[in-house]
């Protein structure tokens, strides 16, 4: 299998969550439009069992490095996620005063 890029031709933004669009798992979630506590919980059943496998297999520098890496992750999803929310609610109009 040919190793997909985890950065663009320039080495500045990741192309994970685009790959992750890809998947057949994440299609088949989003279909409805909605995510419930089913699919969330297939999916983490998902990535557990990915770190199973895996994580073994690292020397603990390894371990370490992609540690690190999952959590900068994890924080970047969680903040661009945030980040959209933020951007498609309505700029209030005014300021309340007391």
């Amino acid at each position: 299998m040919a190793r997909k890029s985890w950065l663009d031709d320039k080495g500045e933004s990741t192309l994970i969550d685009g790959y992750a669009q890809q998947s057949s798992d994440f299609i088949q979630a989003m279909a409805d439009g909605t995510i419930d506590d089913s699919e969330v919980e297939q999916q983490e059943a998902k990535l557990v069992a990915l770190m199973k496998k895996i994580e073994p297999n690292l020397s603990d520098e390894q371990h370490a490095e992609i540690t690190e890496l999952l959590c900068e992750m994890s924080a970047f999803n969680v903040m661009q996620m945030l980040n959209v929310i933020h951007k498609s609610r309505p700029a209030a109009t005014s300021t309340w005063v007391p």
